[in-house]
């Protein structure tokens, strides 16, 4: 795929049926989850540092509803953590929203009146932290702040996520090497390691970067997709975009698409292995590790039960949840799949995804693997 990632990449814009905004339950539901690591993250910070002026950053907001889910909570936990120090001193919030360029922050700061309309209304007026809000368009895979300026950086669902395709999935005659796939699958260990060693490097980047920008005392909490295993789980992100990879081959089969065309397309995203991520945060050595967490959640963003219900049939309408997934997917993935393959695809491929999604649910339950992370700056 010729393309910088940064320059293609972004959520479904706008509050369309098809937009992020309509479709990332699946993201809100990890940011609730995950608010008590937050709020005890946060906690330490505050109590190590009580700054008159406190930097966070949001790294990889994206737009719609739970771009403010953060902001909020992040309020919440400081007032109530003021209010049992009884502290009087006073204190100014500044946050930062970054995304890539193409992100839709049009829509973030229309909705920025509404949120604060919001909290007025929540705190009658009452708000003893005052809070400002600015967006920081570029990729967090290098510099985004002077040195040791930012407090606490929060990032979920955005990790994964690589700064490119990996250069090694063509060989030096330009032939693809993951021909008929769009993502690593078990029976391609050569891409595997491609796809392991771009996230390496990416991530590494991102550590240093953030380890620069973080003021003493400072600390992260990175929620993201990833596995349990070295190998592939029933749910992991390679089942889940192979079945995407089937829907596009079919295409090809009967002449929609060309085989060409899909033999290039790879996403730029990687899913790692737990204990991989704490290998390179301990050996970078920039970090503490105070706290990691994993924890499923259901392919489904509607499914709130990550029990598994394997041939269940009293259960869901498998269509009806297999179209779940399948709307998830395309708001994250539209905007990649139209640089490669045009728009007029669109539907066509994501009812022939949902079918896939919905014969792969028949036979088991799939979860997503989220890992978390609560970092503090090494002195």
């Amino acid at each position: 795929m010729g393309f910088k990632v940064e320059q293609v990449l972004h959520m479904v814009r706008g509050a369309g049926e098809t937009s992020y905004a309509t479709n990332s339950r699946l993201q809100e539901k990890a940011i609730y989850r995950t608010k008590p690591i937050l709020a005890n993250a946060i906690e330490e910070v505050y109590k190590e540092l009580v700054p008159e002026h406190m930097v966070i950053v949001d790294l990889g907001c994206s737009s719609g509803p739970n771009t403010f889910i953060v902001v909020s909570q992040v309020l919440n936990i400081i007032v109530e953590l003021r209010r049992m120090m009884e502290m009087k001193k006073p204190l100014e919030v500044q946050f930062f929203l970054n995304d890539l360029p193409g992100n839709d922050f049009n829509y973030v700061f229309q909705s920025l009146h509404k949120f604060k309309k919001k909290v007025e209304e929540e705190t009658k007026g009452e708000l003893l932290v005052p809070y400002y809000v600015v967006g920081v368009p570029g990729s967090f895979y290098g510099r985004l702040f002077p040195r040791a300026s930012v407090h606490f950086f929060h990032s979920s669902y955005s990790l994964m996520w690589l700064s490119q395709v990996p250069k090694e999935l063509e060989n030096e005659q330009g032939v693809p090497l993951n021909k008929g796939n769009i993502y690593w699958t078990e029976t391609t260990p050569q891409v595997e390691k491609a796809y392991r060693e771009q996230y390496q490097k990416d991530f590494l980047t991102f550590l240093r970067s953030r380890y620069t920008e973080l003021n003493i005392g400072g600390g992260m909490v990175l929620t993201f997709l990833g596995r349990r295993k070295r190998t592939p789980g029933h749910g992991d992100l390679c089942h889940l975009y192979g079945l995407l990879a089937e829907a596009l081959n079919s295409m090809v089969l009967e002449g929609i698409l060309l085989e060409e065309k899909v033999d290039t397309f790879n996403l730029p995203l990687y899913g790692p292995f737990l204990e991989d991520v704490k290998s390179m945060i301990h050996h970078e050595g920039l970090f503490n590790l105070d706290r990691v967490e994993i924890f499923e959640s259901s392919w489904d963003p509607f499914d709130d039960d990550s029990q598994d219900h394997s041939f269940n049939f009293a259960l869901p309408n498998y269509t009806k949840s297999a179209k779940n997934v399948a709307d998830c997917i395309r708001a994250v993935l539209e905007p990649l799949i139209v640089h490669q393959f045009g728009d007029v695809i669109l539907d066509d491929l994501f009812t022939r995804y949902t079918h896939n999604v919905s014969k792969h649910l028949i036979k088991e339950k799939a979860n997503h693997t989220i890992l978390v992370f609560a970092l503090k700056k090494c002195i």
